[in-house]
């Protein structure tokens, strides 16, 4: 949708909790749940998914503090916290992913570069819904 480094709109989108569906043979089912935790791993976008439409509609921007996940309604906020050094900031949930396993959260380039994990690439989370 932008491509280079054009500015990215802000807004736009929808709110949706979602129906189940099917990525490489793994079914995921959204559901809201308002006391939402979980600990695992995150990893960061590439920069091949900057301007492109997000799962809610919204146009992904790395520099935003903006996250994925497979099951949380969209758009949602949630505390992120890096336990390997206890940064934390709350980021807005507008998209699905990650579809790795063993990974529980994608964060924007912006993201992972405040929460202190851009040179590792993953690093051990907790989030929070708020």
């Amino acid at each position: 949708v932008v491509s280079g480094n054009q500015p990215v709109p802000k807004g736009g989108g929808r709110y949706m909790v979602g129906k189940p569906y099917k990525v490489a043979g793994k079914w995921y089912h959204p559901k809201d749940n308002p006391n939402y935790t979980s600990t695992g791993l995150a990893s960061w976008y590439g920069p091949t998914f900057h301007g492109r439409m997000t799962a809610n509609g919204e146009i992904f921007d790395r520099n935003a503090p903006t996250a994925a996940h497979t099951t949380m309604p969209l758009p949602s906020y949630a505390r992120v916290t890096n336990l390997k050094n206890g940064r934390s900031m709350i980021v807005r949930v507008n998209d699905r992913g990650p579809f790795v396993d063993g990974r529980i959260l994608d964060v924007s380039y912006q993201s992972a570069k405040d929460l202190g994990f851009i040179n590792q690439g993953i690093t051990e989370v907790r989030i929070e819904v708020l």
